[in-house]
């Protein structure tokens, strides 16, 4: 707890809470882009309800621009549609543009599809106004997409960024665009009330859409088609995969690095009250040749900074909706001298697989034998003390009122403070595939604002509310011992090319 000569909001606490930060910035400002704003310019959203209401208020009032990336859009998500619907027929001026994957979009079709949802848009408000792009991995191609399953070709990569924007704001989050987000499957929501900040991820949903194939309506059975625009930055990735990656490549590179991205400079906050920094980060490790990501560096550089003994009254919170982290995160979790802190994960009664038909019911007994394996690592490093897993449940997935988990993020808590001064948001699961195969897009929070700290220590507390601790002990109960199918499921997946 802070000390009397030191409490929060006093100057001799800010000064201290600078210096200790500095370490952190010094480095992130090497690594990725960055704008400083003040923290009351961002906005933290608890529930899916009060997301999508957000959501559609802002639809609503945009003027100019709505730009939305995502994984895809339920295919029966009306309501939403009609929202955009009647935006686009009152401001004659508003534009609309959609990004989403194009293996999740099309999976159905010829069946109503998320592709079939969104192409009567192009058709009734002309292409000048409305765009539908759909990414497709190049690490699908050839015999590999002829042959494997629509139901797993997903574990090549995917389009996997959030990015809602609407005129000069921009909602972060982890969520689809679906009705399960929008009502019971928990996530986290941040809105940033910032033109330069809503700008930089318009261009880099630009950059990508360019990379992309449209989505044009049509009389097929399907009710759209897929074109290859002449105008691409790229050749198809279905006709050049390696051509595409190298066109990619000198398309992204300059929109993620510090040194070579367009920041805009439309911040009217006065210099001496932007105690906020936001870094943009951007993991596009498929389309890069070099690999030039942010997102993993930045995190990295923070859990290694932790690990100095001065940070050894800090603490942690990592959470994760599908607890798979890529090994190298593992690794610097459990080597931080930080005190105090807490993974939270799904439980297996909450996880979006729960009794799903197939390979990916497999999935919640999966990621729990992974859970299982860090808590032995945690105890095996003699860190019982300070590090505790907490799984998140609220019903039973399948029964009346439950819900489903699917938070990610990491917070970082100063010592001697009382709310995190860091935190990520974003749509990275952290995992090995969202280091390799997935497009990802965040935002590193680095605050010396008390209100915005607060903020973060109410979700922190918020996503904790509907957790139980779990140790060894409970996962050598009979009912969460792991079978040998699941064993063999996760061999096969990796050894097929993708991952969990």
């Amino acid at each position: 707890m802070p000390t009397a000569s030191a409490r929060p909001g006093t100057p001799s606490s800010a000064a201290s809470s600078a210096g200790m930060l500095s370490p952190f910035v010094s480095e992130l400002d090497k690594i990725a882009p960055s704008f400083k704003i003040n923290g009351s310019q961002i906005r933290v959203i608890q529930s899916p309800s009060e997301f999508y209401e957000t959501l559609k208020d802002k639809i609503r009032n945009a003027e100019r621009r709505i730009f939305l990336s995502t994984l895809y859009i339920g295919k029966s998500e009306k309501e939403l549609i009609t929202t955009l619907q009647e935006a686009l027929r009152s401001k004659p001026n508003l534009k609309l543009s959609i990004l989403t994957d194009a293996l999740r979009g099309t999976r159905e079709a010829p069946d109503a599809s998320c592709a079939s949802l969104l192409a009567p848009l192009v058709a009734e408000f002309g292409p000048d106004r409305v765009e539908i792009r759909m990414y497709h991995t190049p690490n699908l191609t050839g015999f590999r997409k002829k042959h494997i399953p629509k139901r797993i070709n997903e574990g090549w990569g995917l389009q996997h960024m959030k990015l809602y924007g609407f005129d000069d704001e921009i909602m972060m989050t982890g969520a689809n665009l679906s009705n399960d987000y929008f009502t019971d499957r928990q996530d986290r929501y941040h809105l940033f009330s910032s033109k330069d900040i809503t700008e930089y991820f318009s261009n880099l949903h630009d950059a990508v859409s360019s990379l992309s194939f449209r989505i044009d309506p049509s009389d097929s059975p399907s009710g759209f088609k897929m074109v290859w625009p002449k105008n691409n930055a790229a050749p198809s990735p279905l006709q050049d995969h390696k051509q595409f990656v190298r066109e990619s490549t000198g398309l992204l590179a300059g929109l993620i690095s510090p040194k070579t991205a367009p920041l805009t400079a439309n911040d009217t906050t006065p210099l001496e009250k932007r105690d906020t920094s936001v870094y943009m980060l951007a993991q596009f490790s498929q389309l890069l040749s070099p690999d030039t990501s942010t997102e993993l560096p930045a995190i990295t550089h923070i859990l290694g900074t932790l690990a100095a003994p001065q940070y050894a009254k800090s603490s942690w919170t990592f959470t994760a909706g599908y607890f798979n982290p890529a090994p190298a995160l593992t690794k610097l979790l459990l080597s931080t001298a930080s005190q105090n802190n807490t993974v939270i994960t799904a439980s297996p009664y909450a996880n979006g697989f729960y009794k799903s038909p197939g390979v990916s019911g497999l999935l919640p007994d999966a990621y729990t034998l992974l859970a299982r394996r860090f808590v032995r690592a945690v105890h095996e490093k003699k860190l019982d003390a300070s590090t505790v897993m907490r799984e998140w449940r609220k019903g039973t997935v399948g029964e009346p009122g439950a819900w489903t988990y699917h938070a990610k993020g990491l917070w970082v808590t100063l010592p001697d403070d009382q709310g995190p001064s860091i935190s990520l948001i974003g749509s990275s699961n952290y995992t090995k595939r969202s280091y390799s195969l997935d497009l990802e897009a965040n935002a590193l929070i680095v605050t010396e604002n008390e209100g915005l700290k607060q903020q973060l220590a109410d979700e922190q507390k918020w996503l904790q509310e509907n957790t139980t601790v779990v140790t060894r002990e409970d996962y050598a109960k009979t009912e969460r011992r792991v079978g040998l199918k699941v064993r063999i499921a996760m061999l096969i997946v990796r050894l097929v090319g993708g991952a969990l």
